[in-house]
Order: C-alpha cells, then sequence, then structure tokens
C-alpha cells in the first residue's frame, strides 16, 4: 500500500513541478541560498520554519531531488471534486497520506518516516507541526529528533523567507509583490547520540538545537510554546503574548556541546510523554 502510495508520489511530484516551477518563477521570482549543503545523494532530513501555505511550493522548488513529506490522512480522503483536488495536490508536491491520531499511529508515522530515510530519500518535516499563527518561531516537536537518532540521517535546517507576509492565515492568493525565499543551512550530525535515541531529554536538546538553526537562518524570534496552544489562544494573525517570545539563547551551540512534549510524530503531533522546556535545551 505505501509503495504504490510513494510510487504515484514520484510520478506526479516532478510533472507538478515541471509545471509549476517556471509559472511561480515567472510570477514571484524565488530566491535561494545553500542549496549546496543539501545531499545530492543519500538520505537526509530538511527541518522547515511553517509561514505559511505556499511553503509547500516554494520550499523543495531549488531542489534537484524530490522531497518526500508526511501529511496527515485528512488531506486524501475528501469527497466530491474537492476532495479529488487536495488528493492530487498534496500527492503532486510529495507528500504520503499518514494517520497522526497518536497512539500506534504516531509509530506508524515514525516508521514511515523511517523507511523514507532507509531508502535513501529526502523527508520533509515542519518540526513546529502546523503554520505559524504570527510570523514568529514555535517551539519544535521531538518527532525530528527521534528519526535523527534512529535513522542516522543528517538534518538540514531549512528556513522559509517571506512568505508569511506574502501569504498570511485566512488569505487565499499570495501577493504577487512579495518575492519569497528560501535558506538551507549546514547538515547537522547527531551520531554521537546515537546510543541515546530513547532518553526525553536528549531528543528534546537535539530538537532544541535544530530549531535554533532555523531561528538563525530565518531571523524569526522564537516562542517557547507549542504552536497549537498558541492558536487555540488567539485568533490566526493575531499577536500572541509578546512576554512568551525569547531568543533560544539556551539551545546547545553549533558544536553541539550543549544539547515535532516527549516523542512526537514526524510531522509534529504530540505525543502523552510531553515534556515541557523553558528555554531550549535541557535545564
Amino acid at each position: 500500500m505505501i509503495a504504490a502510495t510513494w510510487e504515484h508520489v514520484g510520478m506526479g511530484y516532478w510533472v507538478v513541478k515541471a509545471i509549476l516551477g517556471p509559472i511561480l518563477a515567472i510570477l514571484f521570482r524565488p530566491w535561494s541560498e545553500g542549496a549546496d549543503n543539501v545531499p545530492r545523494e543519500g538520505p537526509a532530513i530538511l527541518a522547515w520554519n511553517h509561514l505559511s501555505f505556499s511553503d509547500h511550493f516554494f520550499g523543495p522548488l531549488p531542489l534537484p531531488r524530490k522531497v518526500t513529506f508526511l501529511a496527515k490522512s485528512e488531506y486524501f480522503t475528501g469527497r466530491g471534486v474537492k476532495g479529488l483536488i487536495s488528493k492530487a495536490f498534496f500527492r503532486g508536491v510529495g507528500q504520503i497520506p499518514v494517520d497522526r491520531a497518536g497512539g500506534k499511529a504516531s509509530e506508524r508515522a515514525l516508521r514511515t518516516g523511517l523507511r523514507v530515510l532507509a531508502e535513501g530519500k529526502l523527508l520533509g518535516i515542519y518540526p513546529e507541526g502546523t503554520r505559524t499563527p504570527d510570523g514568529r518561531l514555535y517551539r519544535g516537536k521531538t518527532g525530528v529528533a527521534r528519526l535523527a537518532l534512529e535513522s542516522g540521517a543528517p538534518v538540514i535546517p531549512c528556513a522559509m523567507i517571506g512568505t508569511f507576509e506574502m501569504q498570511p492565515p485566512g488569505r487565499l492568493l499570495p501577493r504577487l509583490s512579495i518575492r519569497p525565499g528560501v535558506r538551507f543551512g549546514k547538515p547537522l550530525d547527531f551520531s554521537r547520540y546515537a546510543a541515546l535515541k530513547s532518553d526525553r531529554l536528549v531528543l528534546r536538546a537535539v530538537t532544541d538545537e535544530i530549531m535554533y538553526a532555523v531561528m538563525n537562518l530565518s531571523g524569526q524570534v522564537y516562542v517557547d510554546e507549542d504552536a497549537q496552544r498558541a492558536k487555540k489562544r488567539a485568533k490566526p494573525g493575531g499577536a500572541a503574548s509578546q512576554d512568551a517570545a525569547r531568543q533560544p539563547d539556551g539551545a546547545a551551540p553549533p558544536d553541539g556541546a550543549a544539547p515535532p512534549d516527549g516523542a512526537a510524530t514526524p510531522d509534529g503531533s504530540p505525543a502523552p510523554d510531553a515534556v515541557p522546556s523553558s528555554t531550549p535545551g535541557p535545564s
């Protein structure tokens, strides 16, 4: 079942990219930096901030390799014309349906991501678990750390630039006046933590190091809060409490000497064993 889905994803991905790529290039003039940091072969995890629905288009656009994302299964189960369009689109942009209901479903999502990596492919993930409600960078879920430690694949921090202003929450059509961009950072190697892949504090520390790298690339203000909770507190696009905002100065330094809520699904759905963190990095 999954193998058949991946085959369809592979065919549709290049068709959609071949059609949309030139159109997007003409209309929006997107830019990119550091695409050479993404390996030309072999597995890697691409960890993105998530500013807008447009990220699905502009994030993978500069890369010559296909990026596979894990998407919630609801995108593929709609009925009628709208359901067919949704299914065709998400398969076309390289997404695989995954049940994220929690428990065993969460583990299945993780295993699906590991299978993508075991096949030597690029796996895309949004560690925040959802789009930002206000343009700031929110705390990452530890699913990205589990994937990194269990697969041994490097993590490439990626930052979308300008897509929030181009297509903020609630806006259907993107603004043509905004040039979207994407930055790809240097690969992060977490092999030193391979023997500690079940340690929740290590998972949190690795996640925070990844988010710190994403923050440095994006220039966003960091908020040490779950984005889903922030959405429940504030209307989309509204400013959340500024008291929650802080720079993650407790995150791991680049060499990793210091250091998506417990183990999470690869796309950031929380699992029961949540581990709160007042600042990135272990206390």
